[in-house]
């Protein structure tokens, strides 16, 4: 009689396109995998699989139980999220998060997830977002908050929440309270997010003009090194203000009115369109939830700080 567990096992082979890959996933043994198939296909009196040295593809017949396979986990999935009580969930999830959710909402969504959630771990892994893409790509990850959304067709997003970017300065640097020009910036070093990513290409090509000196760009991938370097007057950070709250607030930042315009960093919950995804969507959804609910309580940028921002064209 075909179970659950021959069905799910075949589904993970062909969305996988291996025999190893749907071993890792189900935490078994490429032998058990392969009594398994062998065993399906016994039952259903078919061949289901084509396997080479490369990759293993449905035949004719895998693909017509593909239809069926993937209604039936896509029910179970159903069934479990309507009647499952969600604390008696269990698993590990591997999260990677790019580093600006660690330093706004991360810690609360832990703590979220270890009340609701108590028999299930995760793993998190801090990463820039292409990085955290190819990983998920690769099914090192379950799910990311990244950059997003990703308009990938195998790809589920949920959009998280939206971080305007600021120019901000140690006092140090004396850059004063006018509206400064790119020519008034390119002056100093900018500190931003690392080579690869979203944000300093479009910091790139602020200062990647003809008419202005080779720019001198500090990257890193900590935002804590970034930050550091601006509290230092090493130069000017461009950077998430929700991120540099207190720094504003204990004047070691200061937010300088620009003529120019950096876009907001849109942030996504991301995940593979895989068979069994429950406990994935339901971290996805806490943190929805989560990151709204704090930018509706918690504006992203203090009175002064929105004073700063009606100033300047460049965050309207």
């Amino acid at each position: 009689m075909v179970d659950f567990k021959s069905i799910e096992t075949f589904l993970w082979v062909v969305t996988l396109g291996s025999f190893g890959g749907a071993a890792r996933k189900l935490n078994t043994t490429q032998p058990a995998i392969s009594q398994r198939i062998s065993q399906l296909e016994a039952e259903m009196g078919v061949k289901l699989l084509q396997r080479d040295s490369r990759s293993v593809t449905p035949t004719p017949g895998g693909r017509q139980m593909m239809l069926y396979a993937e209604k039936l986990i896509g029910l179970r999935r159903e069934m479990m999220a309507a009647v499952m009580d969600r604390s008696a969930m269990r698993g590990i999830v591997r999260l990677g998060v790019s580093e600006t959710i660690v330093h706004t909402w991360l810690p609360q969504l832990i703590e979220r997830v270890a009340t609701t959630l108590p028999n299930l771990s995760l793993e998190i892994e801090i990463d820039i977002t292409p990085n955290l893409r190819a990983r998920l790509m690769a099914q090192e990850i379950d799910l990311a908050f990244c950059l997003g959304p990703w308009p990938a067709s195998n790809v589920r997003n949920r959009v998280l929440c939206d971080y305007p970017n600021s120019f901000v300065a140690s006092p140090s640097l004396k850059l004063g309270d006018g509206l400064l020009t790119v020519r008034d910036l390119a002056k100093f070093a900018i500190i931003t997010f690392p080579r690869k990513t979203q944000p300093y290409e479009i910091v790139r090509s602020l200062f990647n003009r003809p008419d202005l000196p080779s720019p001198r760009l500090h990257t890193s991938a900590s935002l804590a090194t970034v930050i550091r370097m601006a509290t230092d007057g090493i130069g000017i950070a461009v950077i998430p203000t929700a991120i540099v709250e207190r720094e504003l607030a204990e004047g070691q930042l200061q937010l300088l009115s620009t003529d120019l315009h950096v876009p907001a960093l849109t942030f996504s919950a991301s995940w593979l369109a895989t068979p069994d995804t429950l406990a994935t969507e339901t971290i996805a959804d806490i943190a929805v939830k989560l990151a709204q609910s704090e930018m509706d309580a918690t504006p992203e940028i203090s009175a002064a700080t929105a004073g700063a921002r009606r100033a300047s064209p460049a965050l309207r």
